[in-house]
């Protein structure tokens, strides 16, 4: 049984830093590409950040230089570091995992940034 499980939303003031892990199971994940999406209300999902399976990783321009993407294979776990965060970055976050044509969804978990 395949499973991605989110943690570490939450509230936090705008220049604050969250750290959001995502617990894979059921998948080979260190050949799966991870992947961090996120999606604010009213707004389509968008992708925040990869990384590959050679741990070459990719961001979206709104967040290069504020949010690191890594993994730890042995734990079969993805992070996203978040730091400097804005209001605009309110948002549910999704863990993705993509390979050999498949693809995996969690659930998602709240952040929000306000003052």
């Amino acid at each position: 049984q395949v499973q991605l499980v989110e943690s570490g939303g939450g509230s936090v003031q705008p220049g604050g830093s969250l750290r959001l892990s995502c617990v894979a199971s059921g998948f080979p994940f260190s050949s799966y590409t991870m992947n961090w999406y996120r999606q604010a209300p009213s707004k389509e999902r968008e992708l925040v950040a990869e990384i590959l399976n050679t741990d070459r990783t990719d961001y979206a321009d709104s967040v290069k230089g504020r949010f690191r993407i890594s993994r730890d294979n042995m734990e079969k776990t993805v992070y996203l570091q978040m730091n400097n965060l804005k209001n605009d970055d309110t948002a549910v976050y999704y863990c993705n995992a993509k390979g050999y044509s498949r693809e995996y969804w969690g659930q998602g978990t709240q952040v929000t940034v306000s003052s």
